[in-house]
């Protein structure tokens, strides 16, 4: 999808929202609590996931809270991840360093970013005049993880990182059309379909009916779901065993583009760039 700007950072707000309402640190199932499970590492972990947009910089009692843990576990955690060079403060407010883009350098490399995706991606967006963008599902959520923007007057806000709910977008669709059918209703059982406008599908029987009309044509189309006004179409990107490892789609706006003319005009487009980049990077 690619909402406005406004709409993308209300959007990202409740997705936040839904993060933070989820059980913490100290909350584990017990079924993952082996002696191999280290706790302090869980919790480590937990804080440096606590900024973000509209969390950038925080105070002690709020990362505590935002953690559900203790103040003390919170300011020795933060003064351990300072001492790393993970984190900075000055004295009152603590905030992340340009550190933290190491840990997520490993994974985006997976996908050939600024390599072979991105030069893709990038001729998709302007053969057809329209941003592009890969995700890969993430609990509740897609998360970007390679994109181009076209450039407009406003920004949709969307970047590598950003998280947008799986259930109503179409890079989401595609992926959970990519599970099998097991995994499919463990994720619906874990996840309850949250209406994001009128026109977002949450009744269950209807949502089931509609991932396996997207198994079956290889593709989903949004309209409106998400954001009154846009539109998306998302194919997947297969590895080289057929599966789903990543989606790949197109945003755009209903007064850009018509639900025929993505069928007729994008889809060949997004197909056959999905191909390319499930041909080209390897380890997939």
């Amino acid at each position: 999808m690619q909402p406005g700007p406004k709409q993308a950072s209300a959007a990202q707000g409740r997705v936040v929202a839904a993060e933070v309402s989820q059980p913490r640190a100290t909350q584990a199932d017990a079924g993952r609590q082996g002696r191999e499970f280290v706790n302090a590492l869980e919790r480590g972990l937990a804080v440096l996931a606590t900024f973000g947009r509209g969390r950038e910089r925080m105070t002690l009692s709020h990362v505590a809270q935002m953690t559900g843990l203790s103040r003390g576990t919170a300011r020795r955690l933060l003064l351990t991840l300072s001492e790393l060079n993970y984190v900075a403060s000055d004295g009152k407010l603590f905030w992340l360093t340009p550190k933290v883009l190491h840990l997520g350098q490993g994974y985006l490399a997976s996908f050939g970013r600024g390599e072979v995706a991105t030069a893709i991606i990038k001729g998709v967006s302007e053969k057809l005049g329209e941003s592009c963008s890969m995700a890969v599902l993430d609990g509740p959520d897609i998360v970007y993880v390679a994109r181009v923007e076209t450039q407009r007057v406003f920004s949709s806000r969307i970047d590598i990182g950003t998280r947008l709910p799986a259930h109503c977008s179409s890079l989401g669709r595609v992926l959970l059309a990519g599970l099998g059918e097991a995994d499919l209703e463990t994720w619906m059982a874990r996840h309850p379909l949250h209406a994001w406008t009128e026109k977002t599908l949450v009744d269950p029987e209807k949502f089931r009916a509609r991932i396996h009309e997207v198994r079956r044509l290889r593709y989903a189309i949004i309209d409106g779901e998400l954001e009154v006004g846009s539109r998306s179409i998302a194919v997947p990107v297969l590895d080289r065993s057929d599966r789903t490892c990543a989606a790949l789609n197109i945003g755009t706006s209903s007064a850009r583009a018509s639900l025929e003319l993505m069928r007729r005009r994008f889809l060949p487009v997004l197909r056959e760039a999905a191909q390319q980049i499930g041909s080209a990077i390897e380890g997939w």
